[in-house]
């Protein structure tokens, strides 16, 4: 099977509630892109209108290898209509208040699996009747780790330990999927003198590596002050990365705790555990469900579910107060509900059909909606999982 072979495979349109005015501080926005991922391509409009990117607000970030529509606000009244060859905004109106994930209610997905075989069509014909009846797990899928290293794992629990020097690193040196030779380069040999902090700064190009390395170099252990010049938005990218990957452990977790019958999917920051049909208790009970992201405060459903989190902080050697970080304090880690499973709305699928970039093989064209949070791709996992 393959996926988002061309950006048109994969088409996601965000669904939302949106407050429109005549008039308003925040003129409202549709950004249709292909080959873009959300930020960058703010920043590169924000500039090419003179704007600062501060003005620019959006609900949900969408993936650079798909086709994708999502609503931005821009605290301007300027029309800043843009058409180039790989993305477009559109005005559609004015708000009170600036686009959020709040407003949003989920995303529509149109997706064409491809290099298919029959037997491999028929197999996913049957795992969607058992996803309309049983969903399957809410975890979030790998594009919400690019940040962690694979070799250094999460920056936000070095942070969380009090490794500021370790923290320091995985956001210096961290080598990222999608990462081009020149930065892979660059940030390997920032690892190999690592501590040479003068060394370092002849090799610094970003910002933030001339200002982490200029620092360093005058104050050899200011990690802390380091840290702290970190924009904010960035360090939470940080923070949700590693909350993303607790919650899905505490999902792989309670799933392994009900002694389900369980298939390993394999995913970038651990295993995706799945179920394929679920007895009416054990699906009455994952139905309603709903589990905290990682904070200092947190409310569980019941003893099961903290239990299972509690060894799980103890395994990483952290602990509810590891949350309250007080020495770097721009950013920090806030406890929203999940839903552990999800359940795609209008799942449907067309009958396979010759694919015409394959010789030989079928593609399947799948339509579903899903809450705000869940990722398309997921389901795409469940579906093809062996």
């Amino acid at each position: 099977m393959k996926l988002k072979v061309k950006p048109e495979d994969f088409v996601v349109r965000e669904l939302a509630r949106l407050p429109l005015r005549d008039k308003g501080p925040y003129r409202l926005y549709v950004l249709e892109k292909k080959g873009w991922n959300t930020i960058d391509l703010l920043i590169r409009i924000a500039r090419a209108h003179n704007l600062p990117y501060r003005l620019f607000a959006y609900g949900g970030l969408k993936d650079r290898h798909a086709h994708t529509f999502q609503y931005v606000t821009v605290k301007h009244g300027a029309d800043l209509t843009t058409e180039e060859e790989n993305y477009s905004l559109k005005p559609i109106g004015y708000m009170e208040r600036p686009m959020g994930p709040d407003l949003l209610e989920g995303n529509e997905f149109a997706i064409t699996l491809r290099s298919l075989s029959a037997a491999e069509a028929s197999r996913i014909s049957r795992r969607a009747d058992e996803v309309r009846g049983f969903g399957y797990p809410n975890y979030y899928d790998d594009q919400r780790f690019g940040s962690m290293d694979r070799s250094m794992g999460f920056m936000a629990e070095r942070l969380l330990k009090k490794h500021y020097n370790g923290s320091l690193q995985i956001y210096l040196t961290g080598i990222y999927p999608e990462e081009k030779r020149e930065a892979r380069e660059r940030k390997l040999f920032f690892r190999e003198h690592w501590g040479d902090w003068e060394t370092c700064l002849t090799r610094a190009k970003t910002v933030m590596e001339n200002k982490i390395f200029s620092l360093l170099a005058a104050r050899p252990k200011a990690y802390i002050d380091a840290l702290r010049m970190i924009p904010r938005e960035e360090l939470s990218l940080y923070f949700s990365a590693y909350q993303s990957h607790l919650f899905n452990e505490l999902v792989r977790r309670v799933l392994q705790d009900m002694k389900l019958e369980l298939t390993d999917v394999p995913g970038t920051a651990g295993p995706y555990l799945f179920y394929r049909r679920l007895e009416r208790k054990d699906l009455a009970y994952l139905r309603s469900l709903v589990l905290p992201l990682a904070a200092g405060r947190m409310e569980f459903p019941d003893e099961r579910t903290e239990r299972l989190f509690k060894s799980i902080m103890a395994e990483r050697g952290i602990h509810y107060g590891s949350f309250n970080l007080r020495r770097v304090r721009q950013a920090f880690f806030k406890s929203t509900p999940r839903e552990a499973v999800v359940f795609p709305a209008d799942l449907q699928l067309q009958p396979p059909e010759p694919d015409e970039l394959y010789p030989g093989k079928e593609k399947m064209r799948l339509f579903f909606k899903l809450p705000r949070g869940s990722y398309g791709t997921m389901l795409i996992k469940r579906l093809t999982m062996p």
